[in-house]
């Protein structure tokens, strides 16, 4: 199991380099990806690819390489593999043959990500992507609120802005970091409340990210202020208008139609049709003119 730079190639380890070369047999999530890294070090293996629609049968390939005493690499786009990355079935099926499986440690965006944020580090979780639907999605978070650890979680560049926004709906304004490009040319760290961070990626962003969120704060826990589980409906008015601008932004980046946005948010979040176009037309106006900037 080894793990790949996820963005500096310069931050693969010597151990990692020495077990590629001898490796048998090299899998790999996106073998375009990982050839970019075997040629920078000028190893000559041949990467074949393992992901979600084929991981199954692999297993079979290389139960058949280490019965012959072979050894096998497995790597995953970027980063330590398993995290949010297939593989766990493989790994299962060696355990279970009776072979020795070994990690060969080193970038993970996880750890980088806690690593900057600023946050509490003693303990924390990782969650991976939230849900994809709505329903579910809150469910978890609510599940979450009376949690005491920082989370740790990916999510998509075009939906960020909506999750904090209802993060912050649900779990109160806690504080945050967005860790996007980690390592890359066009690294941002950006720190500050679940609010704040939903406005400034309202209109969603590029690139990979991972969000870290505080855990429950302390006077919550004992007993003072909101209850970060409570109703949204009585959260302040502008964390409503942030959940909104954040979905609005989400939307546009999917090349939603202006007049179907809004037809479809002042439903869901009870504000009139014209109101929401009206805000639509905005934020698209001013994403517009920061792509004409360059930024």
């Amino acid at each position: 199991m080894v793990a790949t730079p996820i963005g500096n190639l310069e931050d693969v380890t010597l151990r990692a380099l020495r077990v590629l070369r001898e490796a048998q047999l090299v899998l790999a999530e996106d073998t375009r990806r990982t050839r970019v890294l075997l040629d920078r070090h000028a190893i000559a293996a041949r990467p074949l690819s393992l992901h979600a629609h084929n991981e199954a049968a692999r297993v079979a390939r290389v139960l058949e390489t280490l019965a012959q005493d072979g050894r096998v690499a497995l790597v995953s786009d970027a980063g330590t593999p398993l995290v949010s990355d297939p593989g766990e079935r493989l790994v299962a099926a060696v355990i279970a043959a009776g072979h020795r499986v070994e990690a060969v440690p080193g970038p993970s965006a996880v750890l980088a990500a806690l690593a900057v944020a600023g946050l509490p580090t003693a303990a924390f979780t990782f969650a991976g992507f939230l849900p994809r639907r709505a329903g579910e999605r809150d469910a978890w978070l609510r599940a979450w609120c009376e949690r005491p650890e920082t989370l740790v979680l990916f999510e998509s560049p075009r939906r960020v802005g909506a999750t904090l926004a209802r993060m912050a709906e649900l779990l109160g304004d806690r504080p945050a970091c967005v860790a996007r490009e980690l390592t890359k040319l066009h690294e941002e760290v950006a720190r500050g409340t679940l609010l704040e961070l939903s406005g400034k990626f309202s209109t969603g962003t590029r690139g990979e990210v991972t969000i870290v969120v505080g855990g429950r704060p302390r006077e919550t826990a004992a007993g003072a202020g909101p209850d970060p589980g409570a109703d949204p409906g009585a959260e302040p008015e502008a964390v409503r208008n942030a959940a909104l601008d954040a979905e609005i932004g989400a939307q546009l980046a999917a090349g939603e139609p202006t007049r179907a946005i809004a037809a479809r948010l002042s439903r869901e979040f009870g504000v009139a049709r014209r109101a929401v176009y009206a805000r639509a037309l905005e934020l698209r106006e001013r994403a517009d003119g920061r792509a004409r900037r360059g930024g």
